[in-house]
């Protein structure tokens, strides 16, 4: 999927959101503990209730790791259904791996061919040849983190360098040459939507995925307002708002009217 590809999605759909599927197993409802893959019966009817207000899904891979022996299992039937019922749907692996060459090879493997993600969030801490091979494999993106949303991002990625870049203004400059507006996002946390603005001048054509609507208290508008460029750029996630708006039986369709609620923002943003 390319750009051009999330770009019509983004205007027939009326809506840059992004579901973050962080299905934790201690918070889905209880009546779905009896399924023999209560994770993927959760997901399943998440994505039915939701798929028209959105153009990407975003499976946090930590909560299927922590899940139970069937974990990835469920992860990788969540990916094959979106993919096979909504295939214009972007899967972004939410993996933030990054590590030698030939443990990223396989990284890249599991994600893009065995359980067929269009994206993976990955680390740039330890530079080009840890993301090479994900840059490899056609068609496929390279999510890299630049400034996030928690509270010790300050730590280091706002340490002012001798150039007098901060960290996270060299990381995206140096790793923007790694590839291209057609293979690399950057996460950009809603938090920090004021800093959009310079990280625009940095990378105009880019798109940026956007987590902290919702329950971490990021500003939609104002992520609009500093982030948006002319082809929107933007894909902005809200995972917990949406996907535990309620835990009745009744848990899908109260997370679909809270989608829609944000794509009707959304909507009236893009027009």
């Amino acid at each position: 999927m390319n750009s051009k590809q999330i770009t019509e999605q983004i205007r027939r759909k009326q809506s840059f959101l992004c579901i973050g599927l962080d299905s934790d197993i201690r918070k889905i409802p209880t009546h779905l503990l009896d399924e023999k893959y209560p994770v993927f019966e959760f997901n399943k009817q998440i994505i039915d209730a939701t798929a028209e207000y959105c153009i990407a899904y975003k499976p946090n891979t930590a909560f299927y790791e922590a899940c139970d022996e069937n974990g990835f299992e469920q992860l990788a039937m969540t990916a094959d259904y979106a993919k096979n019922n909504y295939p214009e749907i972007f899967l972004i692996a939410d993996a933030k791996r990054g590590d030698i060459d030939n443990t990223s090879q396989m990284y890249a493997q599991a994600f893009f061919a065995q359980m067929k993600f269009d994206a993976v969030t990955l680390s740039p801490y330890m530079g080009k040849d840890t993301a090479k091979p994900f840059f490899e494999v056609n068609d496929k993106w390279v999510v890299l983190l630049a400034l996030t949303s928690n509270n010790s991002a300050s730590d280091f990625q706002t340490v002012k360098l001798e150039n007098g870049k901060m960290l996270y203004e060299e990381i995206i400059s140096q790793s923007a040459q790694w590839g291209n507006a057609d293979n690399t996002m950057y996460v950009v946390g809603a938090t920090k939507a004021e800093m959009l603005k310079s990280i625009r001048e940095i990378i105009p054509n880019h798109f940026l995925l956007i987590p902290g609507i919702g329950a971490q208290g990021g500003n939609l508008a104002d992520v609009a307002k500093y982030g948006m460029n002319e082809s929107c750029g933007l894909i902005v996630n809200s995972s917990r708002a949406i996907i535990f708006a309620d835990n009745t039986k009744n848990f899908a369709a109260e997370a679909g009217k809270k989608a829609r609620e944000i794509q009707q923002e959304m909507a009236n943003i893009l027009q």
